[in-house]
């Protein structure tokens, strides 16, 4: 028992430094690295380079793959890009496994310290990050260490030579168990190293552990598929192509265990450089044969996993047809469908939100939240639309179209951000601390809030007609409604100066919900305002 804690505590604490250099990379330069791999992917090479390298950074393989296939399902890479990103993630891992193989014991409490420093002793959010990711990397030197010398009281247990004796003589057992502890792990890196710890003080035969390496292998390329299973046919297609990879890798290996063992003796002869050493050799095998068939093999996920024919997924484009993108005029009004019916989930969500502070319903914050992820997603796709749109057939009023276009449903998008990340929020903690507010203070938040939805309404007809006279009354409702705003609040105020208890306890969360509600009636009247500036009725301080 004393044995298992140990082995296992110090694989808790590999994996949590492992995690926490992922999470710590990805804060300070995620929005970089997502960047860099949608743009590397429209050759193979430099998709497979761009693979390689953000997997060496991340140290996981299968956030690579999650990454590839968020992608590749919103259209922003095609399968085949994804899958060359995915043969240089799983030769990075490979390469990261190298990298901590170095025995410098000083390094990991150097690393703790200096990750420790910058965490704690810096404000830039950046530096912190980095901090976190050291400490991590640090973490996960010590837990490999902790490994080694846990494993060393088994290594004479009479019990271990007959079931090392038996996994040997079937090697395909050994692959099911790397693979199995990989999967139960999440994470390949982390068993690779638990392996060639074992082998290091002879406790795995080196046939063996070459078995437990592809298992690890096999094991990496089965977690993605299970953490896509519940997504869209062109989401699992990537994670499907590269476990097609692998188990043509694995079969063709196998049985050639015995052919390739001492060729990698010859290089050197400690058991654990073998399997390091043969961990790289296979991914660079795989990488350098199926790199020229990642088209066939994409084509043939297509045909396992064929588009969904209907969805009713209200985060899917409806009205973005790819066939008129070189006929601006048809292009604009099927964006512009599409741009109405962001503005109806927009509505939805200020009707529930309203509902979730009345009712205290958690279920109607996660809804809420639901509608917010649908509203990103059409605003991604309807700027990836318009960018598609021919430029040379445009005329200016077509130009200035687009622009109108991507202001209005940028607005949208800031506006279901504010609900979900600010409103849904405060609704969440006035649910958790059982908060009531004052009769007044609800009519008051009722009244603010049945005038928003009104002038969503009018903010979209607006934007639909081009009226001056409705654009107008627009732009004259921000004024209105920070007039209506500031009562409130000085209401508020007024029943706090009173004692009211209600007013007391809510103070901060009415004032919060007031501040919110009229930030949104602010972008709402922004869809005016390049209306009334054409038609010369704007002076640059305030309407005429």
């Amino acid at each position: 028992m004393v044995f298992l804690l140990n082995l296992f505590g110090a694989a808790a604490l590999l994996l949590w430094g492992l995690r926490m250099v992922r999470t710590g990379v990805l804060r300070a330069y995620g929005a970089q690295l997502r960047q860099s791999l949608s743009k590397a992917t429209n050759n193979r090479f430099t998709a497979f380079l761009s693979g390689l390298g953000i997997t060496c950074l991340l140290q996981s393989s299968s956030a690579t793959a999650l990454l590839s296939s968020s992608f590749a399902s919103r259209g922003l890479v095609t399968t085949g890009g994804a899958l060359a990103v995915m043969l240089g993630a799983d030769l990075g891992t490979s390469l990261v496994a190298q990298a901590y193989s170095f025995k410098v014991g000083w390094i990991s409490p150097l690393l703790i310290l200096i990750g420790w420093v910058m965490f704690n002793k810096f404000e830039d959010s950046k530096v912190k990050d980095l901090g976190r990711a050291i400490v991590g990397l640090g973490i996960a030197l010590l837990g490999l260490h902790l490994i080694t010398e846990a494993a060393e009281p088994v290594r004479d247990a009479p019990l271990l030579p007959q079931i090392l004796r038996l996994m040997s003589d079937a090697p395909v057992f050994g692959v099911l168990v790397g693979a199995g502890l990989t999967i139960l792990s999440t994470s390949s890196l982390a068993v690779v190293l638990l392996i060639v710890s074992f082998m290091a003080k002879s406790m795995v035969p080196i046939d063996l552990g070459f078995a437990l390496i592809l298992g690890a292998n096999l094991g990496s390329a089965v977690m993605p598929i299970l953490a896509t299973a519940s997504e869209p046919p062109e989401a699992r297609r990537v994670p499907v192509g590269n476990l097609i990879f692998r188990v043509i890798g694995v079969a063709i290996l196998v049985p050639l265990i015995g052919v390739v063992q001492p060729y990698l003796a010859d290089i050197e002869a400690a058991p654990a450089r073998q399997a390091l050493n043969f961990h790289v050799a296979f991914n660079f095998a795989l990488a350098a044969v199926f790199i020229w068939l990642t088209g066939p093999v994409a084509r043939l996920t297509a045909r396992l996993l064929p588009d969904q024919v209907a969805t009713d997924d209200p985060g899917k484009p409806r009205y973005l047809s790819q066939g008129p993108v070189d006929q601006p005029t048809i292009a604009l009004a099927n964006a512009g469908r599409e741009a109405l019916r962001m503005g109806d989930l927009v509505g939805q969500m200020l009707r529930q939100s309203l509902a979730a502070f009345r009712s205290d319903d958690r279920r109607l914050i996660k809804q809420v939240s639901d509608l917010d992820t649908q509203i990103d997603r059409l605003n991604e796709a309807i700027k990836l639309y318009l960018a598609g749109v021919s430029r040379e057939l445009m005329d200016p009023n077509d130009q200035k179209r687009v622009v109108d276009l991507i202001t209005f449903i940028t607005n949208l998008e800031h506006i279901g951000d504010i609900v979900d990340k600010n409103l849904m929020e405060l609704a969440a903690k006035k649910v958790k601390y059982q908060l009531k507010f004052s009769p007044e203070g609800n009519r008051e938040l009722d009244e603010l809030h049945e005038r928003l939805t009104h002038n969503l309404e009018l903010a979209m007809n607006v934007f639909m007609s081009s009226d001056i006279k409705l654009a107008r009354q627009l732009f004259e409702e921000k004024q209105r409604f920070r007039e209506m705003e500031k009562v409130a609040a000085e209401n508020h105020l007024s029943r706090l100066s009173s004692g009211r208890v209600e007013s007391i306890q809510t103070s901060s969360l009415h004032l919060d919900i007031l501040r919110d509600l009229k930030r949104i009636n602010s972008h709402l009247a922004i869809v005016a305002q390049p209306i009334l500036e054409a038609a010369g009725e704007l002076s640059p301080t305030r309407l005429r």
